[in-house]
């Protein structure tokens, strides 16, 4: 892998990681298409470099978790369920990460989508707020995270979904799935370099900072832009791309 394809790996983990597309899903597409292997060295190298979207979450609502130590812990009660699950299912959650795997998850979890909009659609806009939000809830989209597990499940998907079923309004949901990712992704991240770490090689340190540093500004323009976009439009051009996306991937990908 060159500096260009972590450049765009980069990119692509930014821009899909807060997005309900599947970063981890859109990862192994792209590099698939850039016909990078999906060796162990691989795979390490799409999870580290999470942890530029994560540090892109803790810079823009770092007033919040400095202010709030009630918010914090319903994170980590959100992120028990995937926390748990993740470490007793490790292997095997690995051997899904296959492009055939992500393309129907994209296409089933579009239909998802499709469904649960038009089920709120005659529901009002929640009067909910992050500061309101319960222990009980936070478990529960933790719960509903853990389906994330599997590539091109989404786990922004899942849990933005998971929160406007329970209740929560669109921005709301939203903005606590970009929380959760914090101690969900910094935990797969630590694990997965942890179990890795032998495949790692000094001349990879170059392509993994490109790839940091990539995430974490498209990280930051994915939020802002998808924090704009629901103000006035539902999940269902995102439920259409998967849609989309996961067809064309299942014809043209081998």
């Amino acid at each position: 892998m060159n500096i260009l394809d972590a450049l765009l790996l980069g990119i692509v983990e930014g821009l899909s990681e807060f997005l309900p597309i599947s970063s981890t899903g859109h990862l192994i597409l792209a590099s698939a298409l850039l016909k990078i292997n999906q060796t162990e060295a691989h795979k390490a190298f799409e999870v580290t470099i999470q942890s530029g979207a994560i540090l892109a979450v803790v810079w823009l609502y770092r007033q919040q978790l400095a202010a709030r130590s009630d918010l914090l812990l319903k994170l980590c009660v959100g992120f028990i369920p995937t926390g748990v699950l993740g470490f007793l299912f490790y292997k095997t959650v690995k051997s899904f990460f296959l492009p055939s795997t992500v393309s129907y998850s994209l296409i089933v979890g579009g239909i998802v989508f499709i469904i649960i909009e038009r089920y709120l659609k005659s529901r009002p806009e929640p009067d909910s707020n992050l500061e309101g939000i319960s222990y009980r809830t936070a478990f529960a989209i933790g719960l509903i995270q853990s389906l994330s597990m599997v590539p091109g499940v989404s786990r922004s998907g899942a849990t933005i979904m998971g929160g406007l079923m329970l209740g929560m309004n669109r921005k709301d949901a939203a903005e606590f799935s970009f929380l959760l990712a914090i101690p969900t992704l910094l935990a797969a991240t630590v694990y997965d370099v942890y179990k890795n770490f032998s495949t790692f090689s000094l001349g990879e340190g170059q392509t993994i900072l490109v790839g940091f540093i990539t995430s974490f500004v498209f990280a930051i323009i994915g939020i802002k832009a998808l924090l704009k976009f629901i103000t006035s439009h539902t999940f269902i051009p995102f439920g259409i791309y998967r849609i989309v996306a996961g067809i064309l991937f299942l014809l043209f990908l081998p």
